[in-house]
């Protein structure tokens, strides 16, 4: 009888220890960038520098780019291209985000403002639709601004 209150003890404890293991989850889906972009030609830095950050973030998450204010006007057929320090310009890297499937927005308003209709926009670059900021990545989601 002693066996087996002792076989029963050492069970319920090994039990125990195993109920507070830490389980094995499913893969945590991407976490996601998202990128607001205010300024136009006059501040390259702050043009540039954010499109760098999204191209070296879309490797690895979920990356999305929304221009607005005087942003808009960065992403027209006939903007003008930027170049400015170590940085790739604002053509090749909107080529590039385009490429790898990050979602670029102009915010409607914005574009209204401004003059700027849909068909005016470069190819890939797309009207903002609320939804899509949230719907773009199933993780967290961070949001830096330019």
């Amino acid at each position: 009888m002693k066996n087996i209150l002792s076989f029963l003890l050492a069970a319920i404890l090994l039990s125990a220890c195993n109920f507070n293991a830490p389980q094995e989850s499913a893969e945590k889906p991407n976490d996601g960038i998202f990128i607001h972009i205010t300024h136009d030609h006059s501040h390259p830095h702050r043009v540039l520098m954010p499109l760098s950050m999204a191209a070296m973030m879309a490797n690895e998450k979920d990356v999305l780019i929304y221009l607005d204010i005087d942003a808009v006007k960065l992403v027209t057929k006939d903007a003008a291209d930027i170049e400015y320090a170590h940085f790739a310009s604002l053509k090749s890297s909107l080529t590039k985000l385009i490429e790898m499937n990050v979602g670029i927005y102009a915010c409607p308003g914005c574009m209204k403002a401004a003059g700027i209709s849909p068909d005016d926009l470069i190819e890939g670059v797309q009207v903002a639709q609320k939804d899509k900021f949230f719907n773009f990545t199933q993780g967290r989601i961070l949001s830096l601004n330019y």
